[in-house]
């Protein structure tokens, strides 16, 4: 069973039940560049609090982390 990835708005941390996805606390969360935004992932059925939200794949999320809005640029 693969891993489902869902983008998430930053002030909607305190919703996420971290027993139901794979990453273990808020300070293990990666941010946007503007730090608005996180992303959580899961297996198996959605969690409640994913619902709603746009799913994504390793292969689709992979792409939008590798964009600008995700990438710090080298200082």
């Amino acid at each position: 069973m693969s891993w489902t990835y869902v983008i998430i708005d930053a002030d909607e941390i305190p919703q996420i039940d971290f027993s139901l996805v794979g990453e273990t606390s808020a300070a293990t969360l990666r941010y946007n560049t503007d730090e608005d935004q996180t992303f959580v992932k899961y297996k198996g059925a959605q969690p409640n609090f994913l619902y709603g939200k746009t799913t994504y794949t390793h292969t689709q999320i992979l792409a939008i982390l590798a964009t600008s809005a995700w990438n710090q640029p080298p200082e």
